[in-house]
């Protein structure tokens, strides 16, 4: 009876560890977890992506790889800028099961649903390469009738970088804890311009585009410094602030297709952010029958 007890206990021991092993990917620590700054809200999760994670995402971008482009803040169509001088491409979502575990984890860790989120864009910026100071919130109405505005960005390193290719946030105020413990020694020139996350791999920048009253935060103003030794892969992950995966017009013209829409129809969201409630007739909005539109 004992030898049973015994071989059972070793068995349960064997399973929960297999369970534990296949959903680590998805447990997320808090402690490595480090606030850079406060305004904008951005913080960087130490080990986020395990080594394995990084090489298969670049793996399966490597044979892909285009010109990268950027939004036209008129049109909202992609154009080629020397704004923009990496190359990239996307990964589906759930493309196989590591990116799915790395789309869990993303979810986990920023409590916004995976339905909000884009495609995953892995990015490569050789000698020189960089992204100019931007934003990632839209600045025309196409893009933002699908989902609204990005809300968040997961930004993922994919490798170490030699010198430069840093994230640097020109207007940031710098986390206090944060200002007393770096040092600018590793920093390039253009890093050190702001409050600037140096590549690490497997490391993972979140940071907010909108303030805490969904309104686009200037301050989230953000750049990819040149790289000036070796080579910076990285992967990026936008949230927007309702479902990136509908499909535009699907329900009509008329309908509502948040919960929110009757309250913040009251609030006045109809008129202050009409883009998004109203929409247009070729790219309708989300809160159409509580803007009595019909």
């Amino acid at each position: 009876m004992i030898r049973f007890c015994l071989i059972s206990l070793v068995f349960l021991l064997s399973i929960s560890s297999l369970l534990y092993e296949s959903s680590s990917s998805s447990i997320i620590n808090p402690s490595k977890v480090k606030q850079i700054s406060w305004k904008p809200r951005a913080f960087v999760y130490q080990g986020f992506l395990t080594e394995e994670e990084c090489d298969h995402l670049i793996s399966i971008a490597k044979s892909e790889l285009k010109r990268s482009y950027v939004a036209d803040n008129e049109s909202g169509k992609s154009k080629l800028s020397e704004v923009r001088t990496s190359s990239g491409m996307f990964i589906k979502k759930a493309k196989d099961p590591i990116v799915a575990g790395i789309e869990d984890k993303i979810a986990h860790w920023t409590f916004l649903p995976k339905e909000n989120g884009e495609d995953m864009q892995v990015l490569r910026y050789e000698h020189g390469q960089k992204y100019e100071p931007h934003y990632d919130y839209f600045a025309d109405k196409v893009n933002i009738a699908r989902g609204g505005h990005r809300y968040a960005t997961v930004l993922m390193y994919l490798s170490d970088v030699g010198k430069g290719g840093e994230t640097v946030f020109p207007s940031a105020e710098e986390s206090p804890r944060r200002k007393s413990s770096t040092s600018d020694d590793d920093l390039s020139e253009c890093a050190r311009k702001g409050v600037a996350v140096k590549p690490k791999k497997g490391d993972a920048l979140l940071f907010f585009s909108l303030s805490p009253n969904a309104i686009p935060d200037p301050i989230s103003l953000h750049a990819g410094c040149p790289v000036i030794e070796g080579e910076k892969w990285s992967a990026t992950k936008w949230i927007h602030v309702d479902s990136f995966d509908k499909i535009l017009g699907a329900s009509g013209n008329c309908t509502d297709e948040n919960p929110n829409c009757d309250r913040w129809a009251a609030l006045g969201e109809c008129t202050r952010n009409a883009e998004y409630m109203v929409g247009t007739p070729e790219l309708p909005g989300y809160c159409r029958r509580s803007c009595r539109l019909c």
